[in-house]
């Protein structure tokens, strides 16, 4: 069963095309990665999936309603939480869930049944009194998350959740992620964490206001199933990226942390051929080898090509 139904979702801002037809779907329980860069259309495509933004021509149903012309139901059946604002910095941890559950119309026993999963889950018992603002940023998030699930809603709609969060607090968060999609809860999530996207159980590309691609993590690596990448390290790393632009066997280059990321032309090239080449032309190779390609080399790859159409 599919929770979310996208079919050829365009919104247009006068002569802007900020989303172009695009379609897809989510399946009940399925964690959805939903990613692009800044202006690609991710932020849009949201907005009318939580009923906030009538789509110009296209249709979306989400956990059965039509976004275009049922908003107030589909607001019913979604929890929402950005990076930008969720919870309110001057109230307490606990004024924060007895607004949001005014917000949900839950009060009486539901009310003290939930207060009690937000703070055991968030680990906030015995902070009620803390204000938002005080919080650290791995406990706001969590709490952040509880607000936005206080009514049980079964799809959840995740807007860069970890923005300038730990590393340990953001793994806590996926596990908290992943228990909820173990329930059935729905999740579309955007992120600019590519190593985030891993947790997906599939992930969309959009570029421009087109979906670009979709898959699975695995899936999606398949696109350099003949194009292998190698990572060289090297004291100079701008330096030898830029010089591999003129080594025909390599199709193109990136920097990946400290070390460049090289596409090969094909499975015949040999990296160490890629090491002598440069070496020739007077830069240091400290190591060079063959590498599984992650998530980002997919993302830079697919950018760059739906760039180009």
């Amino acid at each position: 069963m599919n929770a979310i139904v996208v079919r050829d979702l365009t919104r247009r801002f006068g002569n802007f095309v900020a989303v172009d037809h695009v379609s897809f779907d989510v399946r009940e329980g399925e964690i959805f990665g939903f990613l692009g860069s800044n202006g690609a259309g991710k932020s849009t495509t949201i907005r009318m999936l939580c009923g906030l933004l009538r789509p110009t021509s296209g249709t979306a149903t989400v956990g059965g309603a039509d976004v275009g012309t049922e908003p107030e139901r589909v607001k019913t059946r979604i929890g929402y939480m950005s990076q930008r604002f969720s919870l309110y910095e001057k109230l307490t941890v606990d004024q924060n869930i007895r607004f949001y559950a005014g917000l949900y119309g839950i009060s009486g026993e539901r009310f003290e049944r939930r207060r009690d999963f937000v703070l055991e889950m968030a680990g906030l018992r015995g902070r009620e009194g803390m204000f938002a603002r005080d919080l650290p940023g791995g406990w706001r998030q969590r709490l952040a998350l509880g607000c936005a699930i206080l009514h049980e809603p079964p799809i959840l709609f995740l807007d860069e959740p970890t923005g300038g969060v730990d590393p340990v607090s953001r793994r806590e968060f996926w596990r908290l992620i992943d228990r909820l999609s173990g329930s059935g809860v729905t999740v579309l999530v955007t992120t600019h964490y590519l190593d985030e996207a891993e947790y997906c159980h599939r992930i969309a590309i959009i570029h421009a206001g087109r979906l670009a691609v979709l898959g699975s993590s695995r899936e999606l690596k398949q696109l350099f199933a003949s194009r292998p990448i190698v990572e060289i390290h090297t004291p100079r790393p701008v330096a030898v990226m830029r010089a591999l632009e003129d080594m025909p066997e390599v199709e193109k280059s990136s920097l990946f942390g400290t070390a460049v990321h090289a596409v090969l032309s094909g499975p015949e090239v040999d990296p160490e051929a890629v090491s002598a080449w440069l070496e020739r032309n007077g830069h240091e190779v400290s190591a060079i080898g063959l590498v599984q390609p992650s998530l980002e080399d997919v993302f830079l790859d697919v950018v760059e090509k739906a760039g180009r159409a």
